[in-house]
């Protein structure tokens, strides 16, 4: 099976926050919100964009555990805090340059997307993605990402619009595409 990955066409984003509940039922969640949609600008305008956990390579957070409580599945899922393993320092909540991981203060505990690892690492698409009735966000195989990079390219060649920012995780197994909002492309909807 071909590796798939989650992509996000931030343009697509109608604001319908079907993402958000479908979240909810995914199995472990325990009925919580892992990830969020976002006002663009409210004054201005109505476009929203879903933020979730963009899974980095090299996670932040998992860097600043220092009870190793965060793992990374083999499909480079970044996990929720262990149960068994999380002192609640809170440390991954304030690494993330993303402000992506939640803290429960009743369970002492972390938690955040975890790109519905109980489905994807079976080839599932996570639950946000299977509901979206857009396709802001899609469960993609590596060649369909890459026809859509060649769909997309940027003037000045790029086909992302986030650059590589020191501060910033630089490499995420969640991929985002802004072309059509810094091309000033019509909304599909």
């Amino acid at each position: 099976m071909a590796k798939q990955v989650l992509y996000i066409e931030m343009e697509n984003c109608i604001g319908c926050r079907s993402c958000l509940a479908a979240c909810t039922q995914c199995g472990g969640h325990d009925n919580r919100n892992r990830n969020y949609v976002m006002e663009v600008d409210p004054l201005h305008t109505r476009q929203t964009i879903p933020l979730m956990c963009l899974h980095c390579v090299n996670p932040a957070c998992a860097r600043s555990c220092p009870a190793q409580a965060i793992q990374i599945a083999d499909n480079g899922a970044v996990l929720s805090a262990l149960v068994e393993k999380c002192i609640g320092c809170q440390n991954c909540t304030i690494a993330c340059p993303y402000g992506i991981p939640k803290f429960d203060v009743e369970q002492n505990l972390m938690y955040k997307c975890d790109l519905c690892y109980d489905r994807t690492k079976d080839g599932i698409p996570p639950m946000c993605a299977s509901v979206c009735p857009t396709n802001t966000l899609q469960w993609i195989t590596e060649a369909e990402l890459e026809a859509k990079q060649d769909k997309h390219r940027l003037a000045n060649g790029k086909w992302m619009a986030s650059q590589m920012v020191d501060p910033l995780e630089s490499e995420t197994n969640v991929k985002i595409s802004l072309p059509g909002i810094l091309q000033g492309t019509q909304k599909l909807f």
